[in-house]
């Protein structure tokens, strides 16, 4: 057979570069995985006391300028050009490395003018340097595009510039990589508080220290032998930790608490574990608004997020599900093989087999818990919105400020109403605190039991509150001259009752007047212009 030779077009630079990534963030994720696996080995080889390996990240807006700098192996002069100038014919391996695939140091010449790395390695005297004119490659890319055809190889020759320079501290050992002028159009590059944000989730860093609830993690992997990669990254000199919180916002305002974890394993047919997890045990009291940034089921591997928040939605009937819920999937099997993205993974046995084990937890777990926790949220809601209704009715009645008898029927039957379905909703309830028969209906036993404790201390607090008590007594006397003329303001029939001073055809023409305002407008704007009338009248 002859021997042909291939062209690569200049394309396949445009494919590893401006067309790989979506979210141009992901260039720190690359950068970073790539300062791992070095630090790995310089940890292995004894260069480095795991204590003292580092990444440190310098975001520098006013100069437009990025560096990621590392204290690992650094490369070798000798092999600095061949490591750094050969694409996609890197020396890791897949399932001991992080990266293996030798494309992503590419990925800032899509976001900045100039690409520059710098390293030197233990025991030489001499820097390596190589620049990559990012300006350039465009330039040639829009000429291929245009007719004026060049091959990949002919693109990287021009736009590679290779040098080295002496130096006296042979004991060095970096890797450093910088991008100067970035695009204007990708300046939230450059927003120092949004990028450590962003990583918090996504970089192989520990929890921060306030998420005491780290330490059941830690304990959990530590008894099973799971390993949970995590490595010291500095933003701008502060240390970047996963910013997991025990209280986060839920929607229409409210608040829940992770009180616990709970522990699943995914492990196939044959034995073999692909994966584990912590899910935040809370009182599931609503879905996580995208605001909250730990919302979510994250998948990671080897500690490193695998897509974005989104990622296992799809597993979930209801796209809602996933956001009940604040926990992280960790991928053991090296069969899992993150895609070149690393938005999830390649398609093969394993994977296939991951995802039947999850879809089969979402359905026999997951989705009950949060189910649950919407129906609880909506007993509760009844509980609550009855508790409300009742002291607003019982209050009026006390205080005579019914327009007249037909109002006052027409709100006792609104209150039965009420009262029905808080009835319904605490029998829902009482329905999940006596279910314990599995995993997840033991736990929703538990945090159903809790979400009533709160309940019942919030409304003993309430009865209880002074401010509150001040407040209605304010309400209560808010008309002191109104209630003084009242001969007998509880048992006022009409509320234009207490309008005693005005003739009896008088006071029917305001309670005509009371009644359309009460038409027209909300009850509580209506109380509040009756109350006035009041006022101007006595």
């Amino acid at each position: 057979m002859d021997g042909q030779e291939y062209i690569f077009g200049a394309n396949i630079i445009e494919n590893l570069t401006t067309g790989m990534y979506q979210d141009s963030r992901i260039i720190y994720r690359e950068y970073i995985q790539n300062a791992c696996d070095q630090i790995d080995k310089a940890i292995a080889e004894g260069i480095v006391d795991k204590s003292d390996a580092c990444i440190k990240i310098w975001i520098e807006y006013e100069k437009r300028q990025i560096s990621i700098e590392d204290n690992a192996t650094g490369i070798r002069k000798d092999v600095f050009r061949s490591t750094l100038g050969n694409i996609a014919n890197s020396s890791k391996q897949l399932g001991v490395d992080k990266g293996f695939r030798g494309i992503g140091r590419l990925a800032g010449l899509a976001y900045c003018q100039k690409l520059v790395f710098t390293s030197s390695a233990k025991g030489e005297n001499v820097i390596s340097k190589m620049e990559c004119d990012a300006k350039l490659m465009r330039v040639l890319l829009d000429e291929h595009i245009k007719g004026i055809k060049h091959t990949a190889s002919e693109v990287l020759n021009k736009i590679f510039s290779f040098s080295q320079e002496i130096t006296k501290d042979v004991d060095s050992h970096f890797f450093k990589v910088e991008m100067f002028d970035i695009n204007p159009e990708n300046k939230d590059l450059l927003k120092k508080a949004d990028i450590r944000e962003y990583l918090s989730f996504v970089a192989p860093v520990p929890y921060v220290n306030t998420f005491y609830l780290s330490f059941d993690i830690y304990k959990y992997a530590k008894e099973h032998n799971y390993k949970i990669d995590e490595y010291k990254i500095l933003i701008n000199g502060e240390d970047l930790f996963k910013e997991y919180e025990l209280k986060y916002p839920v929607r229409n305002n409210g608040e829940d608490t992770i009180k616990g974890i709970m522990p699943h394993e995914f492990i196939d047919d044959d034995g073999e574990l692909l994966a584990w997890m912590w899910l935040g045990v809370t009182g599931f009291k609503g879905s996580i608004p995208k605001s909250c940034k730990m919302r979510s089921l994250r998948l990671r591997k080897e500690n490193i997020q695998i897509g974005d928040e989104t990622t296992m939605q799809k597993f979930f009937t209801e796209d809602r599900g996933v956001n009940y819920f604040v926990g992280e999937i960790f991928v053991t099997s090296p069969n899992l093989i993150p895609n070149s993205q690393r938005d999830y993974f390649n398609e093969n046995s394993t994977r296939v087999k991951f995802e039947k084990l999850f879809r089969e937890y979402v359905k026999d777990e997951l989705t009950k818990i949060y189910r649950a926790g919407s129906d609880m949220n909506s007993g509760l809601k009844a509980l609550k919105t009855y508790d409300e209704k009742k002291a607003a009715y019982e209050n009026k009645l006390k205080n005579g400020e019914y327009v007249n008898q037909e109002q006052r029927e027409q709100k006792k039957e609104e209150l039965e109403e009420y009262r029905k379905k808080a009835e319904e909703g605490q029998k829902k309830i009482n329905k999940y605190v006596e279910n314990e028969d599995d995993t997840s209906e033991s736990l929703i036993s538990k945090f159903a039991k809790q979400r009533l404790e709160e309940y019942e201390t919030e409304k003993n607090m309430s009865k209880k509150n002074p401010h509150e008590s001040k407040e209605k007594d304010k309400d209560k006397h808010k008309s002191k001259s109104v209630k003084k003329d009242a001969q007998k303001p509880n048992n006022n029939v009409r509320r234009t009752d207490r309008l005693s001073t005005y003739p009896k055809k008088t006071r029917k023409i305001i309670e005509s007047i009371y009644n359309v305002i009460y038409q027209q407008v909300d009850e509580a704007t209506a109380d509040k212009i009756i109350s006035a009338i009041e006022e101007e009248l006595i």
